[in-house]
């Protein structure tokens, strides 16, 4: 009677009453079925515990609550699968889940708060490219809410649920969203829709905020300090305080406000948690009218002329490059091994060839072509190059998949063709093609460039660059630079004879915790005996 009792006293603040006791009920038993996607028996006695601790009324206004976890996500990314498609799509979905808000009262219906999702490895940022759903609009399982740009490329983002589009908290060409972050919300009545109109998501940080100031804490160091000297306990005071009431702020954000001389303190953040980013920072200059004032007087101390200069921001794909570069060359020991390849015999094959693709209407195999298939046969004849390093074991990898660059106006890609010391030059050919071909339209998807053990930068047939010394793509642990072919006079059979030969320069970058130098060495035999013979490359 006193449950029924209270479910009549609060009839007026709940919605769907009996739809949602048939959830809860429903939940419940869900939490102690299918073992393979829930989790273990006691979580989910801890899970039924902590739901029923509440209150009846408590538990109908929130049994649809995130606590329970659900084999599959709100959002989706709609790209084809890629080797093991169920493992790649299991892992996209459960990256992508999104986060249920609920309210007690009858101004905030159940909704759902859709969060940044994480596209990629690496991915811990991503900005809103375009929206393809308004607000108020209706959602299906399969439609395309939005475009999200990753730190690798532009990916579509599908919703899983019916429903409808009730608020887009981050607008279209939103920047420097942290993963996780609330972008959208969406409910299941359309009626629904306006309670949402001056929503803001919350920031879940409100249980953990009295957590940080322990009562217990500030005697002990208390006690601790009165034996010492006075001006000691002095400054020990100072430097606990801040650990109480810490200041969460970007490094960005951080280095701009010391360098205006702007305390922290005054700043009101508006990032994820209340931290403070760059933009805040930037406002609060510009309300006190501080944007930059003060620095032009350094260049008219001096007699030096003012540099002109336009700041170009930086593009996903330009702080993956910088960070994963950077990264190589500190972590990774490199070592470089090069050797000049004759490739007179290779301009020959790929001659005739051209002319069969030709005849049959096919495409033109390129140099690069019977590079990348050099390269693949030549790792799977030294597989130990075919490998990547770890803390507890060397992975060496059965397939052979070959990154290949490509330089955009957005940046620098590189698409993956998997399998290549399997497929023919012509199959090589349109795949590298048609990937390059969508790294310059900046629509890649996660399959096309992932999964790579080995890549090929060529620099030689575009650019003409004799030699260079390419960085390694972790956690790959080597990569082959390709240099241009330059006819060369060397000597002939005679004591006075002399013959001219095309040569092309190929530099090999190695993992010296991989690969030692012999192995590459090794490797560069086997890839040279493919280019000077490359009839072989066809048995």
């Amino acid at each position: 009677m006193a449950y029924a009792s209270r479910i009549i006293n609060h009839s007026k603040k709940l919605k769907h009453v009996s739809t949602l006791l048939r959830r809860e009920h429903t939940v419940a038993v869900r939490g102690f079925s299918n073992s393979t996607t829930h989790p273990s028996l006691p979580a989910r006695e801890d899970m039924l515990k902590t739901r029923l601790s509440f209150s009846p009324v408590e538990r109908i206004s929130k049994c649809r609550a995130s606590t329970v976890p659900m084999h599959n996500g709100i959002s989706t990314m709609s790209t084809k699968p890629m080797t093991g498609p169920s493992l790649f799509r299991e892992y996209i979905s459960s990256q992508m889940r999104s986060v249920r808000g609920f309210s007690s009262g009858s101004d905030l219906p159940p909704h759902q708060e859709i969060g940044m999702p994480s596209l990629s490895p690496t991915m811990t940022e991503g900005n809103i490219a375009r929206w393809l759903k308004k607000e108020g609009d209706k959602v299906a399982p399969g439609e395309v809410l939005c475009e999200v740009e990753t730190d690798k490329a532009t990916v579509e983002m599908e919703c899983m649920e019916d429903g409808y589009l009730a608020k887009i908290v981050k607008e279209e060409g939103a920047k420097e969203i942290q993963v996780g972050e609330v972008i959208a919300i969406t409910v299941e009545e359309e009626e629904d829709i306006q309670k949402f109109k001056d929503y803001t998501p919350s920031s879940g940080t409100s249980p953990p905020a009295p957590e940080a100031k322990p009562a217990p804490s500030p005697p002990k160091e208390e006690k601790v300090e009165k034996p010492a000297n006075a001006p000691e306990a002095k400054t020990s005071k100072p430097s606990f305080a801040p650990s109480e009431d810490r200041i969460f702020a970007s490094p960005l954000a951080k280095k701009l406000a010391e360098d205006n001389s702007v305390p922290l303190s005054s700043i009101k953040g508006t990032g994820p948690e209340g931290r403070i980013v760059k933009a805040d920072v930037e406002e609060y200059l510009a309300s006190r009218g501080k944007e930059t004032t003060a620095k032009p007087s350094k260049p008219t101390d001096s007699k030096a002329p003012a540099l002109d200069y336009v700041d170009i921001p930086h593009t996903q794909i330009r702080k993956v490059t910088a960070s994963r570069l950077a990264f190589s060359k500190q972590t990774i020991p490199h070592y470089y091994l090069t050797v000049d390849t004759c490739v007179d015999k290779m301009m020959s094959l790929r001659t005739q060839l051209n002319s069969y693709q030709e005849a049959s209407g096919g495409k033109r195999i390129s140099v690069n072509d019977l590079v990348i298939k050099a390269a693949a046969l030549a790792l799977r004849k030294v597989p130990q190059c075919n490998s990547s390093w770890t803390d507890e074991y060397i992975r060496q990898f059965s397939n052979v998949n070959i990154n290949v660059a490509v330089q955009t106006e957005n940046g620098l890609y590189v698409p993956v063709v998997k399998d290549a010391d399997k497929k023919g030059l012509s199959t090589i050919g349109e795949e590298v093609r048609f990937l390059a071909q969508k790294a310059k339209e900046n629509s890649l998807k996660p399959e096309d460039y992932e999964g790579g053990t080995f890549t090929v930068s060529n620099l030689g047939g575009p650019f003409g660059i004799k030699q260079f010394c390419a960085v390694i793509n972790p956690p790959q642990a080597a990569i082959l630079a390709i240099g241009s072919a330059e006819k060369r006079v060397v000597a002939g059979s005679g004591p006075d004879q002399f013959n001219v030969a095309s040569y092309m320069s190929v530099t090999l970058s190695c993992d010296h915790r991989v690969i030692d130098g012999a192995i590459g060495a090794e490797w560069l035999k086997a890839f040279k005996g493919y280019i000077e013979t490359p009839e072989s490359m066809l048995l």
